[in-house]
């Protein structure tokens, strides 16, 4: 039996409607959520993430505020440009596209941002926040701003009633984006968890033993069959451009015959990640 496929199209509409009706909401009251976006240059890359991002916004109620700079903008004026938008009450949410001239330290952009406008969930004092409480539960109800990939997961999963409390969990990738954060995201939803990376040994064998596999590793095709358990829950984060299109870091057509569940690349993750985005920002309108 073929698996089932894990469609982030769908779950992301969910999220979204949700995030249509809280913008509603607030829109009675007066207010109009606003989602910042800083982008440095013109990596094609990022202006596609960008633009999918601006054209979210306008389809689901928030506004959307879009700071263009050129690729030779000094590092003070970047970062007096966001403390601009840290002071507007008008925006309620920040991203800094990444990734950033190398003339520019991304650590310090990101710093610059408010925590209650980091929609990105990557300040380290929202991460602190949110890391030190024990269960996925108290997570969730602290309000603080998830890494919005990791979140994106974690929801695409419990709208698909994959059960996390109990499994093994294997994450390839200690990225502080994805993997360092999604694992202690599966632990505090009672996940046993491993870590793996480039230095793992015999990293096949330890990705053998997982109920729940997620690749975030950012290496085409890098999760052979050879290292998938039958019935084990695939989650693909990968998203690789390559001579014959975008790929995830799972091998699909010849993982999915063995898995129970598989995300597809794309349409999978993708789809999530900037559902979650707008979801944050929703929420800190809220506690504006």
């Amino acid at each position: 039996m073929s698996a089932k496929i894990l469609d982030g199209k769908k779950a992301a509409a969910k999220v979204l409607e949700n995030v249509r009706q809280k913008a509603a909401e607030l829109a009675r009251r007066g207010v109009t959520p606003g989602l910042a976006t800083v982008l440095v240059g013109d990596d094609p890359a990022s202006a596609v993430y960008v633009r999918q991002k601006i054209k979210a916004c306008e389809a689901h109620g928030l506004k959307s505020v879009h700071v263009p700079l050129p690729a030779d903008v000094s590092e003070v004026a970047l970062l007096e440009k966001i403390r601009e938008l840290n002071r507007s009450p008008e925006v309620h949410g920040i991203i800094v596209q990444l990734p950033l001239p190398k003339h520019i330290h991304a650590d310090r952009a990101l710093l610059a941002v408010d925590p209650r406008k980091d929609v990105d969930g990557l300040h380290p004092v929202n991460q602190g926040q949110w890391m030190r409480l024990k269960s996925w539960k108290e997570i969730l109800a602290s309000g603080r701003p998830l890494p919005c990939t990791p979140a994106g997961v974690m929801e695409l999963l419990e709208q698909n009633g994959v059960r996390v409390a109990g499994r093994r969990a294997t994450v390839i990738g200690r990225s502080t984006l994805v993997g360092k954060p999604l694992a202690l995201m599966l632990l505090s939803a009672d996940a046993t968890v491993t870590l793996c990376h480039s230095r793992t040994t015999n990293i096949a064998a330890v990705c053998r033993e997982a109920d729940i596999l997620i690749a975030a590793i950012g290496s085409p095709r890098f999760v052979k069959s050879s290292m998938v358990k039958r019935g084990a829950v695939v989650v693909d984060v990968g998203s690789n451009r390559t001579e014959k299109g975008t790929t995830g870091d799972v091998d699909f057509e010849r993982v999915r015959p063995l898995a129970k569940a598989i995300t597809p690349v794309p349409g999978g993750v993708g789809p999530m990640t900037v559902a979650m985005l707008l979801w944050n920002t929703v929420r800190s309108a809220e506690q504006a």
